[in-house]
């Protein structure tokens, strides 16, 4: 998306709604007095939330003058972490884990499945503005993998026909549920594999 593109979709002002400022409030009181700028993360997060899951120019000035430090520390924070999306994303915003381990179990067969169903690039947003996708580094699921995280959910043991599947969930606004779509429990071992030592699980 041009810089042209995000400042026009800039909105003029931005402020907690009166949950989300309750909230704040709260996560302050989880800092010393004198250190609440740390609490510029969670505050930034909770933004992205209330913002349609981007955060706007406005929202990173607003949390500046409401943890007192300037707004460009704010913006320095916000453009390091990937966790923060800074133009808007879809609806359902799919991360697609390319990390060797879910390279290797076929992570770039979903990402030509997210090419097919959702938009040619990364970051540009579906026909019907429902979805974007990105590449991420290890999202921390290696054993079930390939997988993908769409919004806070993970969707896990993914190959082909149930990518294509849950991405047309996203797209008709009727998602699947999240989880592994191998019938895990967490990450326990798959129904009858073999154990290292030759015997099968009990």
């Amino acid at each position: 998306m041009s810089l042209k593109k995000i400042h026009d979709k800039q909105p003029d002002k931005f402020e907690f709604t009166k949950t989300n400022l309750e909230l704040a409030d709260k996560i302050l009181k989880k800092y010393p007095t004198g250190r609440k700028k740390s609490a510029v993360m969670p505050l930034l997060y909770l933004a992205q939330n209330q913002n349609e899951n981007w955060i706007p120019l406005a929202a990173m000035k607003y949390i500046g003058k409401f943890l007192s430090m300037p707004y460009i520390n704010v913006y320095e924070i916000a453009t390091f972490y990937s966790m923060y999306n800074l133009a808007p994303v879809g609806k359902y915003f799919v991360q697609v884990c390319t990390t060797s381990p879910c390279a290797l179990r076929g992570a770039n067969k979903l990402v030509d499945i997210c090419k097919e169903k959702i938009s040619n690039n990364q970051n540009q947003l579906s026909q019907n503005k429902l979805c974007s996708w990105t590449e991420v580094e290890c999202l921390g699921a290696c054993i079930n993998a390939p997988m993908m995280q769409v919004n806070e959910d993970y969707y896990e043991d993914l190959d082909e026909t149930n990518t294509k599947k849950i991405l047309n969930s996203f797209l008709e606004d009727k998602p699947l549920k999240p989880g592994s779509y191998k019938n895990r429990k967490n990450s326990a071992p798959e129904k009858n594999q073999m154990l290292t030592n030759g015997h099968k699980n009990a």
